[in-house]
């Protein structure tokens, strides 16, 4: 029987044992000869189908995970397919990460303007204990990603407004319509200098929020030089400059490889921007300090009208120093940084008073998207947020 649930032509058919035998056999190939250490599945629910359909306890999953070798490396899915009861975003077993496409489309429209997602968006930023956490998962469970090889890439995420398929020659009927993309004044290139730094402004925020998010940051290749391929979000088929990368770069390009290695840089060197488990949201320092606050603009801490006010475009995720649970080469607490990220989407700027701390200290800059602000002085109990920018502050207590 002819079933394609990939769109990509007949499926195999995974109730059979030597295809499970083929494809198993495959995986430890890879794994012990050529020495890779992982497997990321295109269209992974049609791996899960049987002789009733998505089986999310079936052969081929009870097989990966009952596997010596096999369960102990990288399994990563797309966790949707085109068959019936395709879409199984946060349903695959534990020791499986997926690819979060809420976070994608959250992101996406919190830095558009759209209102009325700020819930979702904290739900995103704090590892989608919402989607994973019920089935006994870890924030690593959810690949965080804004642009993949499917769709817009960065660049041109935030430079059209719609998508533009037409040199793929099916009248510009392929490729998604639900981009929840902005061009920011102007469709495609634009000579308007004003409009390329509102642009390169908001790429920053996008790879910034990516990177300072509980799960696994993916970053597609080429949106760290600001690559673009015209508009196109359906380019497979391109094998040309449209989507070859061009490393002559721009100084703006230039601008945003160097915020990409720093904002990696701060990532890697913050243990409670990468938690293994998920935030709970209670005191961790003699009931002083909670692990994970969320703030309104005016220092203090939202409440349950807050969540549901759609006119909500500005965030602060206050991370306390004590939440880091990541354990170094000797198995010792890392001990991490306390932090306040601020994320504002309004069009104008505006002020955010600074929390106070049970211990004495000060507030610094650690990332801004306007550089001479990181370089400013220690500031005591306000900031001056720009309009749809990302701020990041570090809180050094003073010495007694």
């Amino acid at each position: 029987y002819y079933e394609d649930t990939t769109g990509c032509g007949n499926s195999l058919n995974m109730a059979h044992p030597r295809t499970l035998q083929m494809i198993v056999d495959s995986l430890r190939y890879w794994v012990e000869v050529m020495h890779v250490d992982g497997f990321r599945f295109d269209l992974a629910t049609t791996l899960t189908r049987g002789e009733r359909g998505v089986n999310m306890t079936g052969r081929f999953l009870t097989l990966l995970q009952q596997d010596p070798l096999l369960s102990q490396v990288k399994l990563i899915a797309e966790p949707w397919d085109l068959g019936d009861n395709g879409y199984q975003v946060g349903q695959f077993p534990p020791g499986w990460s997926e690819w979060n496409d809420k976070y994608r489309d959250s992101v996406r429209r919190f830095w558009r303007g759209d209102t009325g997602g700020v819930a979702e968006l904290a739900s995103r930023l704090s590892g989608s204990s919402d989607i994973y956490q019920r089935r006994r998962r870890a924030p690593t469970a959810s690949i965080n990603f804004v642009t993949a090889h499917d769709g817009f890439c960065l660049h041109d995420l935030v430079s059209y407004q719609t998508k533009h398929n037409e040199a793929n020659g099916q009248q510009n009927r392929d490729g998604t319509d639900a981009n929840f993309s902005q061009n920011c004044g102007c469709e495609g290139p634009c000579e308007d200098p004003e409009v390329e730094s509102v642009r390169l402004s908001m790429q920053k925020n996008f790879l910034s929020t990516l990177l300072f998010s509980q799960g696994v940051p993916m970053l597609c290749a080429g949106d760290e030089i600001g690559h673009t391929q015209g508009g196109n979000n359906n380019a497979y088929c391109q094998d040309n400059p449209t989507t070859w990368l061009n490393w002559d770069l721009s100084p703006a390009q230039r601008d945003l490889l160097r915020c990409t290695q720093q904002l990696a840089a701060l990532r890697r060197n913050n243990p409670v921007l990468r938690r293994r488990t998920f935030f709970r949201g209670q005191m961790v320092d003699q009931d002083t300090t909670k692990d994970l606050s969320w703030l309104r603009a005016d220092g203090t801490e939202m409440e349950a009208s807050d969540w549901h006010d759609e006119t909500l475009r500005t965030l602060g995720m206050l991370i306390d120093c004590l939440a880091a649970d990541e354990l170094d080469e000797r198995g010792h607490l890392q001990r991490g940084d306390t932090l306040l990220l601020v994320l504002c989407a309004n069009p104008t700027s505006s002020t955010f008073e600074l929390p106070r701390r049970p211990q004495r200290g000060r507030w610094q800059y650690v990332f801004a998207n306007d550089d001479a602000l990181v370089e400013t002085l220690p500031i005591q109990k306000r900031i001056d947020v720009p309009a749809r920018s990302v701020t990041l502050l570090c809180f050094r207590p003073l010495l007694p």
